[in-house]
């Protein structure tokens, strides 16, 4: 599996990404990252007067896209996975 990773400038709003910058930087349809905020497997920022992201929004489509493009999981699975690890990470959180 090959990643290549480009510097694209991203539209920002008040140091938020729009679903655009967002979609561009992940390498896929804004209508995905629609998608997934109706599903929600992402949650903007701010959705007034648009949909806008912090950059953490960035490396978790990457994740779920990873999850559904190259290991076939469907959406509700892949709800359930990321819903899992944010567990696992609190538990390492709290044992640290």
């Amino acid at each position: 599996m090959s990643c290549e990773y480009q510097i694209i400038p991203a539209r920002q709003i008040h140091g938020y990404l729009s679903v655009d910058a967002v979609a561009t930087c992940c390498g896929v349809h804004p209508d995905r990252i629609h998608c997934y905020i109706e599903y929600g497997l992402i949650e903007p920022a701010e959705s007034e007067p648009e949909f806008l992201f912090d950059a953490s929004a960035v490396p978790r489509v990457r994740k779920i896209e990873r999850l559904r493009a190259d290991l076939g999981i469907n959406l509700p699975g892949i709800a359930v996975i990321l819903q899992l690890l944010e567990i696992i990470r609190e538990l390492r959180n709290v044992s640290d």
